[in-house]
C-alpha cells in the first residue's frame, strides 16, 4: 500500500520512532568514546534505526511532518549521520506531499578526484537549506556543516535539526554561530526523563 494511503496520526509515528530508538540503538554501561572524543556510558547507534526499513520510514514520516510548513529548497548534512536520514526524507516527502526537495551530503573533506566536491547532490545556488544530523553531542558535525555551507556555497541555512540531542553542549555551540538547534528527541526522551513526546 502506498505510504500516502496509510492513515496514522503523526504523533504515533513519533512515538513509534522513539520506541525504535530506545529498543534498537541504546547501549548503556560500558564506556565508549563518541565521535566528539568525549567518553560516555550511554551510546546511541542511530544508524541501527535510520538504516532499517521501518526506522527509515518512520524517520522520513516524522521529518516530513516537522518540515511541512518550512519554506526550504534542500536538506542535508555531514556524512554519515545525515546520509540515511536524507534518503528516507527524499522518498517519503515526495510520496506523501509531492514536494520536490533536493538532498545533499557534506563530505568530511573534499573529494580527491573528479570535480573535487565538498558537497554531493543537486544543491542549487542560493538554496534555502536545512541542516540535519542524527545524534548531536558537542555539535561538531553541525558546526562543520555550517562552515562548509557558508564557505563553499551561497546558500542560506534556515533550520538545523538533530534526530537526537544528547544535551552535552551542541545547542549552545550552535547558538554561538547564530542558529537554533531543534531536536526531535533528546537524551531525556530516550531515558524516560521527560514527557515531551506526545
Amino acid at each position: 500500500m502506498p505510504v500516502s494511503l496509510i492513515k496514522k496520526n503523526v504523533h504515533n509515528y513519533k512515538k513509534e520512532l522513539l520506541e525504535c530508538i530506545k529498543t534498537d540503538t541504546i547501549s548503556q554501561g560500558k564506556e565508549v568514546t563518541l565521535s566528539s572524543g568525549k567518553k560516555s556510558n550511554l551510546y546511541v547507534d542511530s544508524k541501527m534505526v535510520t538504516l532499517s526499513p521501518k526506522g527509515a520510514y518512520l524517520t522520513g514520516m516524522v521529518l516530513t511532518d516537522v518540515l511541512k510548513d518550512v519554506d526550504f529548497d534542500a536538506i542535508g548534512g555531514m556524512t554519515m549521520g545525515a546520509d540515511p536520514i536524507v534518503g528516507a526524507f527524499a522518498a517519503i516527502s515526495y510520496n506523501t506531499t509531492n514536494r520536490d526537495k533536493s538532498t545533499f551530503i557534506i563530505r568530511k573533506e573534499p573529494k580527491k578526484h573528479g570535480k573535487q566536491k565538498y558537497i554531493e547532490g543537486p544543491l542549487k545556488p542560493k538554496s534555502k537549506v536545512v541542516i540535519i544530523d542524527d545524534v548531536t553531542t558537542t555539535g561538531d558535525s553541525i558546526l562543520k556543516s555550517i562552515d562548509v555551507i557558508g564557505n563553499h556555497t551561497d546558500c542560506q541555512i534556515i533550520k538545523i535539526i538533530s534526530l537526537v540531542d544528547r544535551l552535552e553542549g551542541a545547542k549552545e555551540a550552535v547558538k554561538e554561530k547564530g542558529y537554533i538547534l531543534e531536536a526531535i528527541f533528546t537524551k531525556n526522551d530516550l531515558l524516560n526523563q521527560s514527557d515531551t513526546v506526545s
